[in-house]
């Protein structure tokens, strides 16, 4: 009775197992799908403007066409009017032959050729060579030097040292520029000092020039007519004899 107690539930078990298995193979029927939306039409797309083409020249709008235009009026030929183009008065035509064209570069021109032509002491109205014409620096600097020289050598016979030199030169330019215009070294070069309003130097002016000639640079700053600052102080100038 056991055995068939124990047979009976190992077949119910079978029974059970099948069932299980049978219900895994096989799953329920799926739920039927939903068909799909159907597709929006698509969109027309709108022209794109066409893209304006730049112009060469690197102007736009009015002033490209202006460009143009003037590149036309100077390839027309000469007597073919250019049609906008303003006409033109026979005022503006070239000028007649022999007539020159005023300027700025005639200007430029004439001004390089009067300063080609210009020559030191020309607008005091002295002569450009021979007597009374104006000194030039070598002259200037050997007159200095002669100066100088005899300044040493008689502040060494008078007092037996060189220290009182600059003194003695002092003195002399001084004295000597004041009464004739001429120091010893001057004199010497054939050169002189006048003044430009046409009388001596004097002893005022003279002593300007001199305490002005000391400083060393300034006198050697000259200008076109190979004037110094002591000079241009005193409203002096050196020249020839």
């Amino acid at each position: 009775m056991l055995r068939l107690a124990d047979l009976a539930r190992s077949i119910q078990h079978g029974h059970q197992r099948g069932s299980v298995s049978t219900s895994r193979a096989c799953p329920p029927h799926a739920a039927p799908r939903a068909p799909p939306k159907p597709r929006a039409p698509p969109k027309p797309r709108t022209p794109r403007a066409a893209a304006r083409p730049v112009p060469r020249n690197g102007y736009r709008g009015g002033v490209a066409s202006k460009s143009r235009n003037r590149g036309k009026a100077r390839s027309a030929p000469a007597g073919r009017a250019t049609p906008g183009a303003a006409p033109t008065s026979p005022a503006a035509g070239p000028s007649p032959a022999g007539t020159p064209a005023t300027g700025t570069a005639q200007l430029t021109a004439a001004d390089t050729k009067d300063n080609a032509k210009y020559y030191p002491g020309q607008q005091f109205g002295l002569p450009e060579h021979g007597s009374g014409s104006v000194s030039n620096m070598l002259r200037r600097l050997m007159a200095l030097l002669i100066d100088w020289l005899l300044s040493m050598a008689i502040a060494y016979w008078w007092t037996h040292s060189q220290f009182w030199t600059i003194a003695v030169f002092t003195v002399e330019v001084y004295v000597l520029t004041a009464l004739g215009g001429s120091t010893v070294g001057k004199r010497l070069m054939g050169i002189r000092v006048v003044s430009l309003s046409g009388g001596p130097v004097g002893l005022g002016w003279s002593l300007v020039r001199t305490a002005i000639l000391l400083t060393v640079i300034p006198p050697l700053l000259t200008d076109r007519d190979l004037r110094g600052m002591h000079d241009r102080a005193a409203n002096t100038i050196v020249v020839r004899i």
